[in-house]
């Protein structure tokens, strides 16, 4: 784990909050399983289906989720301990009693951690916040050490919402150097909510912001998280207007694949796709190696299966994110980042770390 006011961790942890959907479910199984001790993903259910939970069970040894089902009913279904499967539950702040007891109840029952959530737009850092988090420990019967924080900015979309987002998640984390949790961690959504408006048959790059916040903020010894390759906004449209859409995460920006080539046909154009993909700069040089979503790109640019659907574009998508984020942190950050374009923030000594410009 990252600890929270104590420097860099030798293994820095990677928190994504990810939808349930089979998407990324699909790429969370075919994860490396020497990977799993370093990725710890909260899944965020909009349904109790079952398939999530069969879905836990496969994960590879060592992976433990956490699940947010505050989007669900206060009902029994939706008790995590009566799963029956390792799990750690996410709480927020405005659950209710008998919501605490049951997650409290769901961390005693499997792993004896939980994890706060804390919405930067929608909570204030301070006494506020003080009595709601001691309501939690209180409720759930958790000691704050028990707890890893994660403050979830939402989607940083842009220049303007990083420097508006910095100074309340510094507000945050100088309110949460009050309190002994096991862990801190900024989460954020770069990735736009709609690309239908993007071009096609070429990749396009999009700066990933969320990635440029953590940046300025790493050097206070927070973990990183982000949405994956999809926005924080609940409902953010993920297949464009259903061309074959890969997003491919690179070096400070996503490259997006949107591709109308080759007439009607669908296998075609995902080959087409694929094809320009793997000979692009920002393929990795491992190739196939580097993750499963890679492995099945290769495939299809060399024409060695379907053209799949938008679930597995998701997959494919996901699964190389999730191995480039865990590639990056391994590598030393060298200070903070500057926003393209701008000059460093005012007070701070120049750093260098600075992305790419998307465009």
């Amino acid at each position: 784990m990252v600890p929270a006011h104590s420097g860099r961790a030798a293994e820095p942890v990677y928190r994504p909050i990810l939808a349930a959907r089979r998407g990324e479910l699909e790429a969370l199984g075919h994860l490396d399983g020497a990977l799993a001790p370093t990725l710890r993903p909260i899944l965020q259910l909009s349904t109790a289906d079952g398939s999530v939970v069969d879905s836990i069970r496969r994960l590879p040894p060592g992976l433990v989720p956490a699940v947010d089902v505050s989007a669900l009913p206060d009902r029994t279904e939706s008790e995590l301990a009566r799963w029956g499967v390792p799990l750690v539950p996410v709480i927020g702040l405005a659950d209710g009693e008998r919501r605490l007891a049951a997650h409290g109840a769901a961390a005693w029952a499997h792993t004896g951690c939980a994890v706060v959530r804390l919405r930067v737009g929608q909570a204030r850092a301070g006494p506020d916040a003080t009595t709601a988090v001691e309501r939690v420990w209180r409720y759930a019967r958790l000691a704050p050490e028990q707890c890893d924080l994660l403050v979830d900015c939402g989607d940083v979309c842009c220049r303007a919402d990083v420097r508006a987002t910095e100074p309340r998640v510094l507000r945050v984390l100088d309110w949460a150097r009050r309190h002994a949790w096991s862990s801190v961690s900024v989460v954020a959504g770069g990735m736009p909510p709609a690309l239908s408006r993007l071009p096609t048959d070429e990749p396009v790059p999009l700066d990933r912001w969320d990635w440029l916040l953590w940046q300025r903020l790493a050097d206070l010894g927070v973990g990183f998280g982000d949405y994956g390759v999809a926005a924080a906004a609940p409902g953010a449209e993920l297949a464009g207007d259903r061309l074959p859409t890969v997003r491919y995460t690179g070096d400070g920006a996503w490259w997006v694949y949107r591709w109308s080539r080759r007439g009607g046909r669908g296998d075609e154009r995902v080959a087409d796709l694929c094809r320009t993909l793997v000979s692009a700069p920002h393929w990795p040089a491992a190739g196939a190696g580097f993750s499963w979503g890679d492995h099945e790109i290769l495939r299809r640019a060399r024409r060695g299966a379907g053209a799949g659907s938008t679930t597995n574009w998701l997959a494919w998508s996901t699964s190389h994110h999730l191995a480039h984020v865990l590639d990056t942190l391994r590598r030393p950050v060298h200070g903070e980042a500057s926003l393209p374009g701008a000059p460093p923030p005012r007070g701070r000594a120049p750093r260098g770390g600075e992305t790419r410009r998307a465009g």
